[in-house]
């Protein structure tokens, strides 16, 4: 599998439970440690070898063309002008062009992670390969996968507790044969008015019809989400230690 060279970020979100923090910039743009969640995913993706970084962006999109300017060969932004009434199946819909048929990485943009996890999405051969922590006890608001050994066959937060393999931490790979058929699969469900759901929806559509999706196991690594100011000061702990991840 060669390596992957192209990446998508999702930041559109306005992180409303992270304000005062967020009144002058978005959610990606929150610093931990000095360095924002969105320039530390840009600096691991870069020193994996990714070229080209697509930023899907809605609330003040002009601040991430700001903080992005230079840091890596390529930035192409791509703004979600409906980010406050739809969900993130739209934002990626609208990456479609820029991603141009490649091989992607898709993040979320409030996730800060250890950058091994890139190396080990990388290391699978299935077409979706998701990053996934089964080492915590997932709740009922998770985004679960469930599995038949490492092959994963649906995806949701609504799936059984005692049906779940983990929870996804918001960090895929998609090789270059499936990137046309998600998007295909993403419009058409954007098409059919189906703008509330999350991309996993899709992902699980996919998964159903027979395409190939490895559980890659990440749970000894350091990630979390930051929707809160909990979730900040849990980043702030977790990652105390290192300047660079």
């Amino acid at each position: 599998m060669p390596p992957t060279r192209t990446a998508v970020i999702l930041a559109a979100g306005v992180g409303s439970r992270l304000r005062p923090l967020t009144d002058d910039r978005p959610k990606a743009l929150v610093e931990v440690h000095g360095r924002s969640v969105l320039e530390r995913a840009a600096d691991a993706l870069s020193a994996h070898g990714v070229q080209h970084l697509i930023i899907a962006t809605g609330y003040r999109q002009e601040a991430i063309a700001e903080r992005l300017a230079g840091r890596l060969e390529r930035v192409t932004l791509c703004h979600n002008p409906r980010y406050e009434s739809t969900q993130n199946v739209v934002s990626l819909a609208l990456c479609r062009d820029a991603v141009a048929g490649a091989a992607f990485f898709k993040l979320d943009g409030d996730v800060i992670f250890d950058p091994d996890v890139l190396l080990r999405l990388d290391a699978s051969a299935a077409s979706l390969a998701v990053a996934v922590d089964a080492s915590r006890n997932v709740d009922a608001e998770a985004m679960k996968v469930q599995c038949q050994g490492s092959k994963i066959v649906a995806f949701g937060k609504e799936l059984p507790l005692d049906a779940s393999a983990g929870e996804t931490i918001g960090i895929e790979r998609i090789d270059a044969d499936l990137s046309p058929r998600l998007f295909e699969a993403i419009d058409t469900c954007v098409a059919a008015g189906r703008t509330d759901v999350y991309y996993e929806h899709v992902y699980d559509q996919l998964v159903r019809r027979g395409t190939s999706s490895e559980l890659v196991a990440v749970g000894d690594l350091r990630w979390t989400e930051i929707d809160d100011l909990a979730d900040l000061e849990r980043a702030r702990r977790l990652f105390a230690s290192s300047a660079t991840a």
